[in-house]
């Protein structure tokens, strides 16, 4: 009997020794994590991306690396991520334009962004700034309106390229304030921005992060706020509709979003961290400084706000006429 317990306790050994045990799972995350933003380094998606990344770094104890992949007014840094592995380690720092405008202006998208890309949370809401170059004769809105309605076709305004909410707020512009200002696009903010101060382009309605600094030094004039409330670095500046230009409002955004299929416990557990990140004072305080809200909802949150503003943009764009050049 004994030697019939020792012979299989002998085979159970060495099964043991033979049979793999079960690898345990890794936790989340265990290597670095990209962060892909869709437009060139230096504008205002870039700048936001690396101040969380730093955040979301020091929360979750791994490297979280920018990536700028910029082209087709966001469209390939959005495929870029819609096509990753739905494992958490590819993210992408979205923005309005190749996330709500996009689907209404190509015809063939490369990806569907509000089935292909799972969102995590709404970043922050942007101030949009009109700004003028410095030289030309108008001081206020309602001047410049009468300098541009004075001078039909010979003035232009910038945008980071076709398409993008910098260039439809310029078209909406026309429409309201019946002028006529020549769009020219970008191959980003950062080159629009080079050329306005040049005196090159006239005008520029975009995010007010990179614009701040010029317009803060004298380079450029800043005419409206295209929002609803004045922004904090820029109390002195009236909204559209104080200037004169009822209506005139402009939603810009940023958010946070996966590939679609990445599980739920990973969702969860950055939107916790991008939570966290904006709450911190020093963060929130930065942001708000730039001319952004800090706002952290929630993705069912997020996923409403890309609803409404895909159908607001399309109806934006059907009105203006606007077609990709």
């Amino acid at each position: 009997m004994w030697k019939a317990f020792s012979r299989s306790l002998a085979v159970a050994l060495g099964l043991a020794t033979v049979l793999p045990t079960a690898p345990a799972q890794a936790a989340y995350p265990d290597k670095p994590i990209r962060l892909i933003v869709a437009f060139s380094p230096g504008g205002s998606a870039d700048i936001l991306a690396r101040l969380l990344a730093e955040k979301m770094a020091v929360d979750l104890g791994k490297p979280v690396i920018v990536e700028n992949k910029a082209g087709a007014s966001g469209n390939i840094g959005g495929d870029f991520v819609a096509r990753a592995a739905p494992d958490g380690y590819t993210l992408l720092l979205a923005s309005a334009g190749p996330t709500v405008i996009n689907p209404s202006l190509y015809p063939n998208m490369p990806y569907q962004p509000s089935k292909d890309l799972a969102p995590i949370s709404l970043l922050v809401k942007d101030y949009n700034l009109m700004a003028i170059n410095a030289s030309i004769p108008a001081k206020n809105l309602q001047e410049f309106i009468g300098y541009a309605k004075s001078n039909p076709g010979k003035l232009s305004f910038g945008s980071p390229g076709t398409g993008t909410p910098a260039h439809l707020a310029g078209e909406l512009f026309n429409q309201q304030a019946g002028v006529q200002v020549l769009h020219v696009p970008y191959k980003g903010t950062n080159a629009a921005v080079t050329d306005l101060i040049a005196g090159h382009i006239d005008m520029i309605i975009d995010n007010m992060p990179p614009l701040l600094p010029y317009v803060q030094s004298g380079k450029l004039r800043a005419l409206a706020v295209a929002g609803e409330q004045r922004a904090q670095p820029m109390p002195d500046t009236p909204t559209a509709k104080e200037a004169g230009l009822e209506g005139f409002v402009i939603t810009a955004w940023k958010g946070l979003m996966a590939p679609a299929g990445t599980p739920q416990p990973i969702i969860e557990q950055l939107h916790d961290s991008v939570v966290k990140a904006l709450a911190d004072p020093s963060m929130s305080e930065r942001l708000q400084g730039l001319g952004a809200e800090p706002i952290g909802s929630t993705p069912a949150e997020f996923a409403t706000q890309i609803q409404n503003d895909t159908r607001w943009w399309a109806a934006l764009i059907q009105s203006t006429g606007t077609k990709l050049e």
